[in-house]
């Protein structure tokens, strides 16, 4: 079978630059980002694009867009349960909550046809047969155009942003600001971290607060739950991972970690990966490190490395490794668990592993002209129908350059067991068959 070549690349480009992914549904994703408060004439909001493939490319049609006034969207988090579609922001110090609501309408090119209206009795008349056949079969042609213009018009989801509750969630004593926001799978639970150095735990959708959790000395940099929701990671500019008890609020564990003796590194993003995928109960936590810019005027100008590290949690150490000669910006993992796509800082590059062993068999340089702002992955659990294409995965990417792009890698085939054997059967028969006409 040939497949088509892949064209992946620009997906669409927003007037705005953008700061957030999120997978609403396995088919829609919202970008959020803006200008700030200050009056640049860039708009502060969220756009919602609806994808499709048509068998060669990735297509993406804008279907909602919401501005949020001068509130700038930096980070977002959203919630599918299947009946209910939430959405949380971070703007400045608060976090905003939305509620999505889904919508069937029909499309702009695509209006309901009117029913024709009757004649007044007055102005009905005799009429000779020929006249009505004539009639009748003017009538049958309009109800097979009406029928065949029905039939190439369709109906369209369509996805309404409400505004709703707002919480102060971060009390920098200089500038609060939420830095980063999460809701765990089962969507009982949110996580926000800012400038103030602690991680809060939320009821959610309540917002109501169940936990302070202080132990980074800095500002938050990431946060993500297990697939469990048990368990919660954060990093921060301090240059630790810790691994947190939800339901308690307890610190379980607490990691470092620097490429050599001579240079630190800090911890830029984390993510789990639960292993259950491969039968154990071990979780594994994914993260990127960046080494520090040199403060020795005689190391200035000395190559920053960034790292995409695999860790083991129970056995606190690093498993797998691979190196950058650039700092890295992004992270991101599949929803089963399969692939790691890894986004940099100044080459705008987007890389995707396998996240078993860390291969990579993605490499797009230069996908955006600045550095990579979020990754996400299209979803295959999310509510309704997975897009159908020729890729195995793809991951959506965006950039400061106001770029939305989308990167995918093609099934991979792998010989069914019972033709190896048959292949093997066939070598050997072929083999013996050669010999005797050899006389050997």
């Amino acid at each position: 079978m040939s497949w088509r070549r892949r064209k992946d690349g620009l997906l669409a480009k927003v007037n705005f630059p953008p700061y957030t992914l999120q997978m609403l549904t396995s088919r829609h994703v919202l970008v959020g980002g803006g200008g700030g408060s200050s009056r640049t004439g860039v708009a502060n909001g969220f756009e919602i694009f609806e994808l499709s493939h048509d068998g060669t490319q990735f297509n993406a049609e804008e279907v909602t867009r919401y501005e949020t006034g001068p509130n700038v969207v930096m980070n977002s988090a959203t919630h599918n349960d299947g009946k209910r579609m939430w959405l949380v922001a971070g703007q400045e110090s608060h976090c905003q909550l939305y509620n999505i609501q889904a919508k069937v309408v029909v499309t702009e090119n695509g209006e309901i046809p009117k029913k024709s209206s009757f004649s007044n009795k007055e102005e009905l008349r005799q009429r000779r047969k020929n006249e009505m056949k004539e009639e009748t079969n003017t009538k049958k042609e309009s109800i097979e155009d009406i029928n065949e213009e029905s039939k190439a018009k369709h109906k369209k989801l369509q996805l309404i942003i409400k505004p709703s509750d707002s919480v102060q969630t971060d009390f920098g004593d200089v500038q609060p600001v939420q830095r980063v926001v999460r809701i765990s799978p089962n969507g009982n639970v949110m996580a926000t971290g800012g400038t103030d150095g602690y991680v809060r735990l939320w009821q959610f959708p309540q917002i109501t607060k169940m936990h302070d959790l202080k132990g980074h000395d800095t500002e938050i940099d990431d946060i993500d739950f297990s697939s469990t929701g048990k368990e919660v990671a954060t990093v921060a500019k301090d240059g630790k991972l810790i691994i947190w008890e939800v339901t308690s609020g307890l610190k379980s564990k607490e990691l470092t970690w620097s490429s050599s003796k001579d240079e630190k590194s800090i911890f830029k993003r984390c993510r789990f990966r639960n292993k259950l995928v491969q039968n154990t109960n071990t979780l594994q936590v994914f993260t990127l490190s960046n080494s520090l810019p040199a403060r020795d005027k005689r190391h200035k100008g000395k190559t920053h490395y960034g790292f995409l590290q695999q860790w083991d949690i129970k056995l606190e150490s690093v498993e797998k490794l691979v190196t950058y000669k650039e700092n890295l910006s992004e992270l991101a993992i599949s929803d089963d668990g399969k692939f790691v796509a890894v986004g940099t800082m100044s080459s705008g590059t987007v890389d995707m592993f396998i996240a078993f062993s860390l291969q990579r068999v993605l490499h797009v340089p230069g996908a955006h002209n600045m550095f990579i702002t979020n990754l996400e992955f299209l979803s295959t659990k999310l509510d309704g129908p997975a897009i159908t294409s020729n890729s195995e995965a793809a991951v959506i990417s965006c950039s400061i350059d106001n770029k939305i792009c989308i990167h995918s890698i093609p099934y991979r085939y792998v010989l069914p067991f019972w033709l190896f054997l048959i292949f093997i059967v066939l070598c050997i028969c072929g083999a013996f068959m050669l010999c005797s006409y050899m006389g050997i």
